[in-house]
């Protein structure tokens, strides 16, 4: 059954304060000097992402994540709310943070600089009872997000939970899980030759549909019923290509609350793609203020 486009949809996962760094290539395994063409600082995480993509589509959403109440856990939260998100900020004794080593051809290398630390409880018992509570629950893989669905697969009742397994290769143990528990999944083509397959192979598991991202070649999805659709990539001039998987995730569900069909659907997450690859930021709505630009010459 469709849900209503004024469902309440919680996000519950990873929220960072990212410095990327824009190289001409990746760096080679060897000592040697890179000058940088440029770099910001500015908010990641692929939760962060989805919700900033889903606020600005007009969905009601709240993003669940661990903050620190340090200065980088401020930024992220002032930028998300700011660009319109309602943030429930868990504590951590530090916020999570990366640097990002990005090429113009989209390559990234990601470093982890601080990661959250482990999650009470009482927090994870306040998020899953916050995604019990909502309509639609997207749960991205972390550690809490591990909680709610090892709860849901022990018998827990709750909404429908949508997921993205990023780039899954259809038999990582860790994402075994979320994708037991899930309604809805998404991923991208990085680690496999053959989509459909992958897709198939997940459903295989229990979701009702797979989707998955091909990057500059668009996407495709596959229900259980055995419908499939295809979708082309809009064009675009590509300023940076962080969180565009979740703009798309965004667009794609958005459009599933308004009724449309499955190329409906993938029509719009395309379309919303294309407003994270031409911002230098997840999304335009944090990039006043949240960066710090500089170019070398």
């Amino acid at each position: 059954m469709p849900l209503a486009r004024d469902a309440r949809v919680a996000v519950c996962g990873p929220a960072s304060w990212n410095h990327l760094i824009l190289l001409d290539r990746l760096p080679e395994p060897v000592p040697h000097m890179q000058f940088a063409a440029g770099d910001r600082h500015t908010v990641g995480g692929t939760s962060a992402g989805k919700a900033l993509h889903l606020a600005d589509l007009g969905v009601d959403v709240t993003l669940h994540a661990f903050l620190g109440a340090d200065e980088d856990g401020r930024r992220v939260a002032d930028a998300l709310t700011t660009a319109g998100v309602a943030v429930e900020a868990y504590p951590s004794e530090r916020t999570e943070r990366h640097a990002n080593l990005m090429t113009p051809a989209g390559e990234r290398v990601s470093l982890y600089l601080a990661t959250p630390t482990a999650a009470s409880v009482d927090a994870l018992e306040q998020i899953a009872a916050a995604v019990a509570t909502a309509d639609l629950a997207v749960v991205d893989l972390s550690t809490a997000g591990v909680a709610i669905v090892e709860g849901r697969l022990a018998g827990a009742e709750g909404a429908p939970i949508w997921t993205d397994l990023h780039d899954y290769d259809g038999s990582a143990e860790f994402h075994e899980p979320f994708l037991r528990a899930a309604d809805v999944v998404f991923m991208n083509d990085d680690a496999t030759d053959d989509p459909w397959a992958l897709m198939q192979s997940c459903l295989d598991r229990g979701p009702r549909l797979a989707v998955c991202t091909l990057g500059a070649r668009g996407a495709v999805a596959l229900a259980a019923s055995g419908e499939r659709a295809t979708i082309a990539a809009e064009p675009v001039t590509v300023v940076d290509t962080n969180g565009a998987g979740d703009a798309f995730f965004a667009g794609f569900l958005a459009a599933s609350l308004t009724g449309a069909d499955l190329d409906g659907c993938l029509a719009a997450g395309a379309r919303q793609a294309v407003v994270a690859l031409s911002s230098g930021h997840l999304h335009p709505a944090v990039g006043e203020g949240a960066g710090v630009i500089s170019a070398l010459g």
